[in-house]
């Protein structure tokens, strides 16, 4: 009898961290705002991506992340998925949007590629909200 008393809360704990995964797997990612960024010399992102210190084109679907989803570059070249209304689009991350600087804690800063990919009118271009999910 007392070893199906000790049993029972952990298999109760089990079961809820189960279903808590479960839910959170069927989410449609994190809530975010996208925000449009230019990764080329010269761009409004000023100076190179921080992952490899280099420029990109705009017509790659590239995003930074804010400091706690860049987490010190462990996101460096990872593929996200960015869901706008019903379309979604990969792209990788290759910048950090240094919340030190600035940025809010809630963006995903993406290249004109990811924009047009997403199809999002152009009234709403440079500011709008998205969900992602590492892809």
């Amino acid at each position: 009898m007392k070893q199906s008393i000790v049993l029972f809360p952990v298999f109760i704990s089990l079961l809820v961290t189960l279903l808590v995964a479960l839910a959170n797997s069927q989410s449609d990612g994190t809530k975010a705002t996208m925000t449009i960024n230019s990764f080329e010399k010269g761009g409004s992102g000023g100076g190179p991506a921080e992952c490899d210190g280099k420029f990109h084109s705009d017509n790659t679907p590239i995003v930074a992340l804010s400091t706690p989803w860049y987490n010190h570059g462990k996101r460096c070249f990872k593929s996200i998925n960015i869901h706008y209304k019903d379309r979604s689009v990969k792209a990788t991350v290759v910048d950090e949007c240094d919340c030190s600087r600035g940025c809010d804690t809630d963006i995903v800063d993406a290249s004109k590629a990811v924009w047009n990919a997403l199809s999002v009118p152009k009234s709403e271009w440079g500011l709008t909200k998205v969900t992602w999910s590492d892809a």
